[in-house]
C-alpha cells in the first residue's frame, strides 16, 4: 500500500524523549511524609482526586472487542496497556502506577452507554483515555463532562471531541481531525490527479460527513459520485457498483478496515479498477489484506489486491523500521506485548497511552482531573512524541493532532 506521508518526521530529540519521560517516572519522587501528596492519603489536596491513590491511578475505556468494528481496534487497548506496563515496570508516574480497565462495547452506542456508567460509577476511573468511535462516544461525551471526568484522546476524528471547549471543556481529541484529513487527501489529488473523476464512498456519520467536507474544499468540481454506508449493512454492492456507474476513476474512501476490504472485494467482482484513496483509518495494509482473504473465502491475495491503493499517516508505521518510535514500540512490544506481531493499531495505543503519560507528568505529583486539564491546555500543545504534526491543544481548543 504506497502511503502519503502526512507532515514531516519528528526531531529525534522529540524521540528521545520517551526515554526521559521514562526516566522522570520512578518512584522515588514523591514525600509521603508531609501532607503534600497527590492520593488519597492524609494529605489534601485541592480537586478531584477520583480514581486517584498513592500509588496508583486508575482510567479506563470503551472498544469494540467484538463485532463488525473488532477486527484491528480490538488491538489498540492491547498495545495502550503494553505502553502502560512498560511504564509500570519503570516504577510508574510519580510514584503512580497506571491501570488500565477496557469494557467492550461491540461499537454499539447502547452499549457505551452502559460500559461508560460501569466505568464512572463503580470503577471509579479518574479519566475516560482513548474511548472509540464516534457513533458511540457521541452517546457518553456530555455526560462525561457533567460529571466533570477528563475525557482524553477520544479515538475519532470527529471535530466535536475538540471545537467547543466551552461546553465540553474534560473532552480532547487526540488524531486528525476528519475534516483536515479530507483537505490533506483533496489538495493531493488536486495536485497531482486534477483530471481524475472523483468518487466518495463514506460511513454514514459524522466520519464521512466531515471527510467530505474537508475533499470538497478542494474537489467540490470533480466529484461526479457519492455513495453511503451504514455500519453493520455489509451489503455494499449497490453503491459500488453506482460510482462505477458514474464514472468515477478516483475512489475516496472515508472507511473503517471491514468497510475498505468489502470496496475491494466488490469492486473486484465488478471488474471495476479506480485508484483507490482510502482514510488512515481503515487503512492498514496487514489488517484490510487479511479481512479481504477471509472475506473472499481465500479466493483473493489480500496483500497483492491492494497495490498502488493510497492512504495517509500521521504517526510512523510497523513497517517503517527505521524510526526510533517504531524500535520504541518493538521494545515495548516485546517485553510487554501479546501472541503475534506488533500491528499498526497496537502502535495507535501505544502512541495514544504515551500521550497519556506526558499528561500526568505535566500535571505533576499531586494529581486531580481539573490539573490534567489545566496541563494540557496550558503544556500540551508542546508534547512532542510520534506524532508528525504538532497537537492543537489550549484553552481555546481540544483537538489533536492538527
Amino acid at each position: 500500500m504506497k502511503r502519503h506521508i502526512w507532515g514531516s518526521t519528528a526531531p529525534v530529540a522529540g524521540i528521545l524523549a520517551a526515554t526521559l519521560v521514562l526516566a522522570g517516572c520512578g518512584s522515588g519522587g514523591r514525600d509521603d511524609g508531609d501532607g503534600d501528596d497527590g492520593g488519597s492519603g492524609d494529605g489534601e489536596v485541592a480537586g478531584d482526586t477520583t480514581g486517584v491513590t498513592d500509588d496508583s491511578v486508575t482510567i479506563g475505556g470503551h472498544y469494540p472487542l467484538t463485532g463488525v468494528a473488532a477486527p484491528g481496534y480490538s488491538e489498540i487497548p492491547v498495545g495502550a496497556q503494553a505502553y502502560y506496563d512498560f511504564v509500570n515496570d519503570a516504577g510508574g508516574v510519580n510514584g503512580r502506577t497506571i491501570d488500565f480497565i477496557v469494557k467492550d462495547d461491540g461499537y454499539d452506542p447502547s452499549k457505551t452507554t452502559a460500559v461508560t456508567d460501569d466505568l464512572v460509577l463503580r470503577d471509579e476511573i479518574f479519566a475516560m483515555v482513548g474511548g472509540l468511535g464516534t457513533p458511540t462516544h457521541r452517546t457518553v461525551v456530555d455526560d462525561l463532562n457533567a460529571e466533570g471526568v477528563p475525557d482524553l484522546f477520544v479515538s475519532s476524528g470527529s471535530l466535536q471531541w475538540g471545537d467547543d471547549v466551552e461546553n465540553r471543556p474534560t473532552t480532547f481529541g487526540w488524531q486528525p481531525d476528519y475534516e483536515i484529513e479530507g483537505k490533506i487527501i483533496g489538495q493531493y489529488i488536486a495536485d497531482e490527479m486534477p483530471d481524475a473523476k472523483v468518487g466518495l464512498f463514506l460511513q454514514d456519520d459524522d466520519f464521512g460527513e466531515d471527510g467530505e467536507k474537508g475533499v470538497r474544499q478542494f474537489l467540490d468540481k470533480q466529484i461526479v459520485s457519492v455513495q453511503k454506508y451504514t455500519s453493520g449493512n455489509t451489503e455494499i454492492g449497490p453503491q459500488i457498483a453506482a460510482l462505477q456507474a458514474d464514472g468515477a476513476d478516483l475512489v475516496i474512501g472515508f472507511t473503517t478496515p471491514a468497510y475498505t476490504a468489502l470496496t475491494q472485494l466488490n469492486g473486484l467482482g465488478l471488474g471495476y479498477t479506480p485508484q483507490w484513496f482510502y482514510s488512515n483509518v481503515g487503512s492498514d495494509p496487514s489488517l484490510v489484506g487479511g479481512l479481504l482473504a477471509n472475506f473472499s473465502e481465500g479466493s483473493v491475495d489480500g496483500a497483492g489486491a491492494l497495490d498502488g491503493v493510497l492512504t495517509t499517516e500521521y504517526i510512523p508505521t510497523n513497517a517503517e523500521t527505521d524510526s526510533e518510535w517504531t524500535q520504541l514500540w518493538n521494545e515495548v512490544w516485546a517485553a510487554n506485548g501479546g501472541d503475534g506481531p506488533l500491528t499498526n493499531f497496537h502502535i495507535y495505543g501505544m502512541s495514544q497511552a504515551y500521550t497519556f503519560v506526558q499528561s500526568l507528568v505535566a500535571a505533576g505529583e499531586d494529581l486531580t482531573r481539573e490539573g490534567i486539564i489545566a496541563a494540557l491546555e496550558e503544556q500540551g500543545g508542546d508534547f512532542a512524541g510520534p506524532n508528525l504534526a504538532p497537537y492543537r491543544f489550549s484553552a481555546d481548543s481540544h483537538l489533536g493532532v492538527s
